[in-house]
């Protein structure tokens, strides 16, 4: 069964008990040198990056013995000093001040009114006069819409009176005839001398029916009169449309291209471009401004053999304000203390690698290969280690 049969061991365990029994082995002489050439490396290594951090520390130095010349300046020139200071810190918060300002209007929009600018302000005041000729227009035709909606009203009024009168006229007409019939009736069975009553309602319903005659005579003139003004509010108001369907296309075109909806925005971005322009000239002119000051502040400052008097326009602040100025002292002073931590370990690795070097010259002695190395970096390694 295969839970009897005898198991082969993997082959990488046979390789470690193989190697486990084995005595150790000393490094021959090629591994020795190139365990020494990799400690040289590191030792070059080592030596460049603390080159560099001794170039820094001097240069921090240097700053820090600046810092000592400006405090030694006479009251009466530091005040000189100082004036220029001050300006060059002004003018970088007006800098600040503009390059962190809120954009009013977008970058297409400035370069919009830019290519437009001779042309703008009679462009703005022909959209202004569009809009108000509009607004003229459309209140025309609103009156016009509104008065023939008076004639029509008025037209429809006089054509029910005129119906009406229509029918009672017809009743009229009928209710005489049957009384004359009634009258001739009573006449006829009574012999009654009806002349008079007959004569006073023919007058009485003669009037009547000429009254009803002649307002219906009226309404007529009426009716003729109110057609005729509703034909003539239809042509004007055919006119005024084309005109406002006219000048609302010039309208909506401009508000299109321009990308605006009326001229107050159009005026709006304009305004807020002049403005922009304007505080781009001022931006420029801090800047001619800035280049003056901190030339005179170079100048100033070089007179009194500082190692580097550019960098003080760039923190002018501190040049100012006496606390600024503990602050830069401060900070340069860790700065320098963290470089003297940094060479401390570059030292402390040379010496490592130093040691390990003289130990494998130690175990092989007579390895003239690894001492001549040894040797050759030696130099090398009593220029890093100087402070």
């Amino acid at each position: 069964m295969g839970l009897f049969r005898k198991k082969r061991k993997p082959q990488y365990v046979e390789e470690i008990l193989e190697f486990e029994g084995q005595a150790p082995q000393e490094p021959r002489k090629e591994e020795r040198q190139g365990i020494a050439a990799e400690y040289c490396q590191q030792i070059l290594d080592a030596s460049k990056y603390l080159e560099e951090a001794k170039r820094e520390y001097q240069l921090v130095t240097e700053y820090l013995l600046d810092t000592q010349r400006i405090e030694q300046i006479s009251e009466k020139d530091m005040a000189e000093i100082r004036d220029t200071a001050q300006s060059i810190v002004m003018l970088h918060q007006s800098r600040e001040a503009y390059q962190n300002k809120e954009k009013t209007i977008s970058d297409a929009q400035y370069a919009q009114m830019e290519q437009l600018e001779e042309e703008m302000p009679e462009i703005i005041n022909r959209l202004k006069s569009n809009e108000a000729y509009q607004s003229v227009v459309k209140r025309d035709m609103q009156y016009l819409e509104g008065e023939k909606g008076e004639w029509q009203i008025y037209l429809e009024s006089m054509e029910r009176e005129v119906q009406v009168l229509h029918k009672l006229l017809y009743g009229l007409v009928g209710g005489a005839a049957a009384a004359i019939a009634a009258i001739l009736a009573l006449h006829m069975a009574f012999e009654f001398d009806l002349g008079m009553a007959v004569m006073l309602a023919s007058l009485v319903l003669g009037g009547i029916g000429a009254l009803m005659a002649l307002r219906m005579q009226n309404d007529r003139i009426g009716i003729k009169r109110a057609g005729a003004n509703i034909n003539r509010a239809i042509v004007l108001l055919n006119k005024v449309k084309f005109k406002y369907v006219n000048i609302t296309n010039a309208v909506d075109y401009a508000c299109e291209r321009y990308h605006v909806k009326n001229a107050y925005e159009l005026n709006y971005i304009w305004e807020q471009y002049l403005e922009a322009v304007k505080e781009m000239e001022r931006y420029q002119r801090a800047n001619d401004d800035l280049e003056f000051f901190s030339g005179r502040l170079s100048r100033q400052l070089h007179k009194y053999g500082l190692y580097d008097a550019k960098i003080w326009t760039h923190q002018s602040h501190a040049l100012v304000d006496k606390k600024e100025m503990v602050e830069v002292k401060h900070a340069l002073l860790v700065r320098r203390q963290n470089m003297r931590a940094r060479m401390e370990r570059q030292v402390a690795d040379i010496q490592a690698a130093k040691t390990e070097i003289a130990k494998l010259v130690k175990d092989a002695p007579g390895n003239e290969k690894i001492k001549d190395i040894l040797e050759s970096v030696d130099q090398v390694c009593r220029m890093a280690v100087e402070d």
